[in-house]
């Protein structure tokens, strides 16, 4: 009989706690009522009224589609009001990010991801835009004009950027996000997410992106901010009750205790043994270790309060090799940095990118930081760290003589003289400068800056002393006058070259093209889309693929002179071929897509949109006859 009475006893007390939960539960739910009662009541207050805006100006972003020294594709669009909705279709005074779909981790210059990356973190770009009116949200409209639904994530700033007076504290607080899902109709749409109240006036909204499941480029128009001026009533009735529903986690977590106790009965019961640490005393530290791995950055944060023994592990620095805080990129600071520091001695994956800006990141916090944690780094991703400057890149050059890859794509407050510390870096093999100030001057200047240390030879220092460089990003750098030059200098200096982007550079020829595809024969990518220089009259896209047997991704975007006689000579030389752009070529027939098609069993991905040749039914039969390749014809209506 003696088994019985313990467990009459763990019965009888679970009876018990689940009558007073039940009374408990009772009387929260009278005094709520006679709450809700009260507020009734008192809801003869004067009407807030709701201001309704237009973005003013874009702050800041992290990629587009368009140039630089135009509106066409441009962020830019996005201020203001809408110059397309409610028409859908591809237009150019819309904003539109770079990239689109998967295809971008599919090509030779795709990046590793970095490990330890947050499940719940999906953004790939964002835009940051200024209202005049600081307000409190309660609605905002974003106008897709074509393939909605990229948006994935909305972000409040409690800064004002209009503010002559620099804030004590810079709060992003996510006023609405969910993972990416696909839109199955390309139309124009406004997207108006259930967004939360948040206590701060606003005039500052970001928007994140991920555009991985979209079949083509999404386009935005505009975004409207709805708000009040004063902090809603409602909100603060809503925050009043959940600080007194406060009792009820409370009640919960005494329940939780008892039941724990009732647990702990059976267990000791069970075991008859007990340590300090439980069972993890007895694990090898290694498996202790690979178990730890699995953690995100917080949460390894909060495990190491736990106990001795996981606070070791979780500072161990084997912990921190890769190490990625963009997901984290509102909250690292300075202080953030310096608590992270004694771990990240043997980092050397470190991901930066969108962090420190509005003054969270210091120069000193940032050079110290590298000081002592850059030994061993072999990459480095600092993309639209608008804190960098000089001093940065001159304690990067010092501190990390291993490093391999450096991303500063969109640091545009970069001066074009702070590039010339990236030659120091001999070791690199990736480069990521899209959207810089890096700079060369035309070629009867710059070429007599040579020798010296002059700003303007940075880029040419960079190709000179970095010869083990492999992967190259100068698209959309709009100082640099002399592409040519800089192709001639790869063509000597880079012969391990396999991935360059020059997107919309400006003045390269075919001459600067021949010297490339001779001195860099194992190229596999090539980005030339938006160079209005190059003429398939002078032979240079028939030289390619000649001279380039292992491309894998040639992008022509927008080069009206593309032929049937290049793409033939891309189906006989380039059998590699996974990506081709020929969008608004006029000189392109279905049968030489078709003899391509037929020769490039890897092709993949086929941008035919505004090829006037190519209508959508020979799109179809296209797509019945090799239904393995995305064939993307794009429209305006």
């Amino acid at each position: 009989m003696s088994p019985v009475f313990p467990m009459l006893t763990v019965l009888s007390m679970f009876y018990y706690i689940c009558l007073r939960r039940r009374a408990r539960t009772a009387t929260r739910g009278e005094m709520m009522n006679s709450r809700r009662a009260i507020e009734s009541n008192s809801r003869a207050l004067p009407i807030n009224v709701e201001v309704v805006q237009y973005a003013k100006e874009v702050l800041d972003f992290s990629s587009h589609y368009g140039s630089e020294n135009s509106m066409s594709y441009t962020m830019w669009n996005l201020a203001g009001i809408p110059n397309v909705y409610p028409s859908s279709g591809d237009f150019t005074q819309t904003a539109v990010f770079r990239t689109y779909g998967t295809w971008w981790n599919q090509c030779p210059s795709a990046q590793l991801p970095f490990k330890r990356t947050p499940p719940n973190f999906y953004s790939q770009d964002y835009v940051e835009l200024a209202f005049e009116e600081p307000v409190y949200p309660t609605a905002v409209h974003v106008l897709e004009t074509y393939h909605p639904g990229a948006v994935i994530r909305i972000l409040a700033c409690s800064a004002n950027p209009y503010s002559q007076n620099t804030p004590a504290e810079v709060r992003w607080e996510i006023l609405w996000s969910e993972a990416p899902t696909k839109v199955n109709s390309p139309q124009a749409r406004q997207f108006t997410p259930c967004i939360k109240q948040i206590d701060f006036p606003t005039n500052l909204i970001r928007l994140e992106v991920n555009s991985s499941l979209q079949d083509y480029y999404a386009e935005l128009d505009a975004v409207v901010l709805h708000g009040v001026k004063e902090r809603p009533i409602l909100s603060l009735k809503t925050l009043m009750i959940d600080m007194n529903d406060l009792d009820e986690d409370d009640d919960e977590e005494k329940n939780d205790c008892e039941m724990d106790s009732l647990n702990k009965q059976f267990s000791v019961a069970a075991l008859r043994e007990w340590t300090t640490n439980g069972y993890f005393d007895k694990l090898p530290y290694e498996l202790i270790q690979l178990i730890v791995s699995h953690l995100t950055v917080p949460d390894l944060c909060r495990l190491a309060q736990t106990c001795k023994l996981l606070y070791q592990h979780c500072c161990d620095p084997l912990q921190y090799i890769h190490l990625s805080l963009q997901p984290y990129w509102a909250r690292i600071n300075d202080t953030s940095l310096e608590y992270l520091l004694s771990r990240c001695t043997l980092v050397q994956w470190l991901n930066l990118s969108w962090t420190g800006n509005r003054g969270a990141i210091s120069v000193s916090g940032f050079s110290r930081f590298l000081k002592v944690c850059g030994s061993e780094l072999v990459r480095l991703e600092l993309a639209c760290g608008h804190f960098l400057n000089e001093t940065c890149l001159e304690v990067i050059a010092e501190m990390c003589p291993n490093l391999q890859e450096l991303n500063l794509s969109s640091c545009d407050k970069l001066p074009p003289q702070a590039f010339i510390h990236i030659a120091k870096a001999c070791s690199l093999k990736r480069l990521i400068l899209y959207r810089t100030k890096v700079e060369v001057l035309p070629r009867g200047i710059d070429s007599l800056c040579f020798e010296s240390d002059y700003p303007q030879t940075a880029l040419l220092s960079i190709l000179n002393f970095c010869s083990e460089l492999q992967h190259l990003s100068l698209g959309s750098c709009v100082m640099i006058e002399d592409y040519d030059l800089i192709a001639s200098m790869m063509g000597a200096k880079c012969k391990k070259l396999r991935t360059l982007d020059l997107w919309r550079c400006k003045n390269i020829t075919e001459n600067g093209i021949a010297e490339l595809a001779s001195g860099c024969p194992l190229l596999e990518e090539l980005d030339l889309g938006w160079c209005p220089t190059l003429q398939s009259s002078t032979g240079c896209f028939t030289n390619l693929a000649h001279k380039l047997p292992n491309l894998q991704k040639l992008f022509l975007t927008a080069n009206r002179s593309v032929c049937d006689t290049d793409i033939e000579e891309l189906a006989a030389n380039c059998t590699h071929l996974r990506q081709l752009d020929i969008l608004g070529t006029r000189m392109v027939s279905p049968a030489s897509l078709r003899k391509l098609l037929e020769s490039c069993k890897d092709l993949s991905l086929l941008d035919v949109s505004f090829c006037s040749q190519i209508d959508n039914r020979v799109v179809l039969e296209l797509n019945a006859s090799f239904p393995n390749v995305f064939i993307k014809k794009s429209f305006t209506q």
